[in-house]
């Protein structure tokens, strides 16, 4: 049995986006109003989202914007306190990815009891936030190091807002990072939060790795997950969610139901 069908009672998961607001130290944090207002909003998010039907919760600091490669230690604080308040109102499996930084998503994932993290783990990327190196080995030894080995590893090979710096194909990019990183899931993804996947780039990624689960990690809606199910293994879903399909905007859980109704009706045939 695949672990997502074992972690989320179902085969193609989605997985919705529950985006933390600024937090302290992040140039748009609402000091007047503080955490409060930060753990309220969330609250309301996390509500509409399983209200709607979601079959997971990732947690991220989403307008963290202009994100670090390295976070500071008060935004993973900050992100474990908002989850704690929330731990008894959340009743689907949830992950968390601390932008864009590896050893802090895990050891968010550790603090919260989180099942999965996404992030960069591999690879070397120019990006809006500079070059963009990482250091895979070292960061799965200090996943075993700090006991989150159960926590799942969901690559994202095709990050958001930047290009991988060798000219390598990404049915190259594809093997040799199942080779070589045995991750748990591949994610990918179009060129921002909420901009469309290639459906023929997750296909290529699948056929190249059949093994490994495919997550179409950007862009997924309504008129276009049935095409995008179709190919991969479960979806990474935000930005669809809001009213008016605005990223900025918070979860309609009207848009939610609806999605979440076509999903489950669509994905019968694959249970």
């Amino acid at each position: 049995m695949k672990w997502t069908k074992e972690l989320f009672g179902t085969s193609k998961p989605i997985i919705a986006m529950c985006h933390l607001q600024s937090l302290p130290g992040d140039p748009k944090y609402d000091k007047a109003a503080g955490m409060e207002k930060v753990v309220e909003a969330a609250l309301e998010d996390l509500t509409a989202l399983q209200n709607g039907g979601v079959d997971g919760i990732m947690f991220s600091n989403e307008f963290s914007l202009p994100y670090l490669t390295k976070v500071d230690a008060v935004t993973t604080a900050c992100m474990a306190r908002i989850i704690g308040e929330l731990m008894d109102k959340i009743t689907v499996p949830f992950g968390v990815n601390a932008l864009w930084d590896a050893e802090a998503s895990l050891d968010l994932a550790v603090a919260t009891g989180a099942k999965f993290v996404r992030e960069i783990f591999s690879g070397v990327y120019a990006s809006d936030f500079g070059l963009w190196n990482t250091n895979v080995g070292k960061t799965v030894r200090h996943q075993y190091a700090i006991g989150a080995d159960k926590v799942k590893l969901l690559f994202n090979i095709v990050p958001e807002a930047a290009k991988y710096l060798a000219d390598r194909d990404i049915k190259e990019i594809a093997k040799t990072t199942v080779f070589n990183t045995r991750p748990d899931a591949l994610c990918v993804s179009g060129l921002t939060a909420g901009s469309g996947t290639d459906s023929q780039i997750i296909k290529l990624v699948k056929e190249t790795v059949p093994d490994t689960i495919v997550f179409a990690n950007t862009g997924v809606n309504i008129n276009t997950l049935e095409q995008q199910l179709s190919v991969s293994d479960g979806a990474v879903v935000a930005t669809t969610f809001k009213y008016d399909g605005i990223f900025e905007n918070k979860v309609d859980e009207i848009r939610v139901k609806a999605f979440m109704d076509k999903a489950k009706e669509f994905r019968k045939q694959f249970d």
